[in-house]
């Protein structure tokens, strides 16, 4: 095990200080270390993977120093674009330093929307032309080898990150003054929809509560299509299944994966059709891999939203607010709903236990009785 603070210290001493990224699971601790003792505007949570390759693109070429990009491997997919038409030495020549957890690594139990992305993950750099180092306990030397081959190289280069690698650093979690958690929010939201309503949820704690509170109520799951992976694309799966059906499509998003892709809110609104319904979980964190802040309660969401074309957007705060909108979300065009939530969850909460091709087997028989 690596002690959390001496690597970041280390970094420092190269001069390895600016960094950018989107929070993961494996490295909550380093993501902990680096905003309590980084300034702000050296330690930017990115909209998504991407963003933060091109900034650390161009604070290098500013600067002339290298930034760290920090991601869950998961990730790569929002980096490819810019690893490839931005830094990559037969184009601008850019290093940089990349941390990468490494979920489904090879031979460990993971979820399923990280088995295949963990099996490819050393594959994809190599095809990348990227090299990789999977980080342990001789950091320094390694860290020594990074910093020389991006100074010799000018290319990126990738630390990968196994699970429990970092020692425990203490979180800070954000805190706010809302009444109501998620997972309450999300049982008035369910008893609000008729049993043809159809809801399309959002990865982490989101769709985990959904699928514990109809295994609660002894509910059935054909009703709900849990977005395990593909942060940010809840609203386009919500819009295409809304399109090709004439039932309502709730979708439940969250804070992180609004950000993370809200260009899809700029195309929404222009094709939607009645049946689709927007509802947006918002508690200024990304709490399912280590609570680190968002930046959406420095958006002001109901004006982002009808400045884009949608007619409604109601705001809730507490169960009765729920309820009341709700009312409004089912019959009319183009509406949405903002609930704001304290954090935490259940330190028992589990995860869905039928597999996702069975989750859309299902839904699929369902919707097309």
């Amino acid at each position: 095990m690596i002690d959390t603070e001496e690597f970041y210290k280390y970094l420092i001493s190269k001069k390895l200080d600016f960094f950018a990224g989107v929070p993961d699971s494996l490295l909550k601790n380093l993501c902990a270390c680096i905003k309590a003792n980084t300034k702000t505007d050296h330690n930017i949570i990115a909209a998504n993977e991407g963003n933060a390759i091109a900034m650390a693109a161009g604070y290098h070429i500013a600067s002339g120093n290298y930034g760290v990009v920090y991601m869950q491997n998961s990730g790569i997919g929002n980096a490819v674009n810019p690893l490839l038409s931005l830094v990559d030495e037969e184009v601008y020549s850019i290093p940089m330093l990349l941390i990468v957890g490494w979920r489904g690594e090879p031979g460990t139990k993971d979820e399923p929307q990280h088995v295949k992305q963990g099996k490819v993950t050393i594959e994809l750099f190599k095809t990348m032309g990227i090299e990789t180092i999977i980080l342990d306990e001789n950091y320094k030397s390694q860290i020594d080898y990074c910093y020389n081959y991006m100074k010799e190289n000018n290319k990126p280069i990738a630390v990968i990150i196994k699970k429990g690698l970092f020692s425990n650093y203490k979180i800070d979690m954000p805190e706010n003054n809302y009444q109501i958690k998620r997972e309450e929010a999300l049982e008035t939201i369910l008893k609000c929809l008729d049993k043809d309503d159809f809801v399309v949820s959002t990865t982490g704690k989101t769709s985990r509560e959904i699928f514990e509170i109809r295994e609660r109520d002894n509910e059935e799951h054909s009703n709900d299509f849990l977005t395990v992976g593909s942060m940010g694309h809840t609203s386009s799966i919500a819009l295409g299944m809304s399109i090709g059906c004439d039932k309502n499509i709730y979708c439940i998003d969250g804070d992180g994966s609004f950000i993370m892709h809200m260009g899809s809110f700029a195309i929404i609104p222009s094709v939607a059709s009645k049946n689709f319904k927007y509802i947006l979980i918002n508690n200024g964190a990304h709490e399912s891999v280590g609570g680190q802040p968002t930046v959406a309660f420095n958006i002001n969401v109901k004006d982002t939203l009808l400045s884009l074309g949608f007619k409604n957007v109601y705001t809730a705060y507490t169960k009765e607010d729920i309820e009341k909108y709700m009312k409004n979300l089912k019959y009319d065009k183009l509406q949405a709903l903002v609930v704001y939530t304290k954090l935490g969850s259940r330190e028992d909460l589990g995860r869905p236990t039928i597999s996702p091709v069975d989750n859309k087997k299902s839904m699929m028989k369902k919707l097309n009785k």
